[in-house]
């Protein structure tokens, strides 16, 4: 979430105009995040955000506010679209689709513990069922075709030994990719970019005997149709890793799949290919930041994440990972 395009206040009144939100008290830009332009709005009707999609077309952005309206509405806690005068979920703003979502509360916690784990896992588990549902389809646009066609164009910008990892990789995940456990796998709507920035809390209720309260997920627009467990991998390569070696950090990754699993055990594939899985989620991340270092887009407020992270976790995780002794479904 970075601001691409900027927004005057007469320009904002004007798009406005199509929403019963009342007066403006307060706009302003977010400066994290790397693929939107994003503002926090604050009006008489309540607290918004308010993105303007840089590179989702019109017929793209369906799928994506209409996923988090229907996870709204199976009490799944995600920003809920605004609707315009005319029904619509998004207009156009300079040119550009925008739309309005709730705010969720709370902010996000930046240093997870188990007690954080615990309430992201069983959440993630939730949505993943309550999308058996979602009519529409659309694959992850950053899974294997992207990546395919992605990593040539970084190969010049990189060392001898990275660029072995990239080709090497990318031929270890077409593999997986095209095997039969692969094919098994459950699947269907996931984030897949549930980093603990793109997650809220707030605090526990009184006499709740909880120390923490999930507020919610937000950021649903890279999400895509895919295999749950790869929504599971990238979701722990970030809560439950030790971010300066990329090291999991067995006591949270221990607390997030036992929580996840109350509400929706593995499969034997699942569990089979967790070490896999994990390198895909890596491996995602680390071409993806790669793409955005080395041929950024200019930005009013953008700062590109470090590549070298997931660098780190890659190699880490081809050591191999091994899941907790979680009892499991044979389903």
């Amino acid at each position: 979430m970075a601001v691409f395009t900027a927004v005057t206040e007469a320009q904002l009144a004007q798009w406005l105009r199509h929403y019963d939100l009342g007066e403006v008290v307060e706009f302003r830009g977010i400066t994290s995040g790397i693929e939107n332009s994003n503002f926090f709005l604050t009006t008489t009707g309540g607290e918004y955000v308010l993105t303007i999609f840089e590179k989702l077309t019109d017929r793209q952005l369906p799928f994506y506010l209409d996923l988090m309206r229907h996870l709204a509405a199976h009490r799944v806690p995600v920003p809920d679209p605004v609707l315009r005068d005319d029904g619509a979920l998004f207009g156009m703003l300079h040119g550009k689709p925008a739309a309005i979502v709730t705010k969720l509360e709370g902010a996000p916690q930046l240093a997870p513990g188990v007690e954080h784990c615990v309430e992201v896992g069983q959440m993630l588990a939730r949505m993943h069922l309550a999308g058996r549902d979602f009519a529409h389809h659309q694959p992850n646009l950053r899974s294997l075709p992207w990546w395919e066609e992605t990593v040539p164009t970084l190969l010049p910008f990189v060392d001898d030994a990275q660029r072995s990892l990239l080709t090497s990789e990318l031929a270890h995940q077409h593999a997986f990719f095209a095997s039969a456990d692969y094919a098994a796998m459950p699947g269907g709507p996931c984030h897949c970019d549930l980093f603990r920035d793109n997650a809220l809390f707030a605090d526990a209720a009184p006499g709740t005997g909880h120390h923490v309260r999930l507020g919610g997920f937000f950021d649903f627009y890279f999400a895509g149709c895919d295999k749950w467990l790869f929504d599971v991998a990238v979701t722990v390569n970030d809560w439950c890793v030790d971010l300066p070696t990329g090291r999991l950090d067995d006591a949270r990754v221990d607390a997030l799949l036992r929580a996840y699993q109350t509400v929706r055990p593995f499969t034997p594939e699942e569990n089979r290919h967790w070490s896999d899985m994990l390198r895909a989620g890596a491996y995602r991340f680390w071409v993806s930041r790669l793409y955005d270092f080395h041929l950024p887009r200019a930005a009013e407020l953008l700062t590109p994440h470090d590549p070298g992270h997931f660098e780190r976790i890659l190699r880490e995780r081809l050591q191999g990972v091994a899941l907790p002794g979680i009892h499991t479904s044979c389903n």
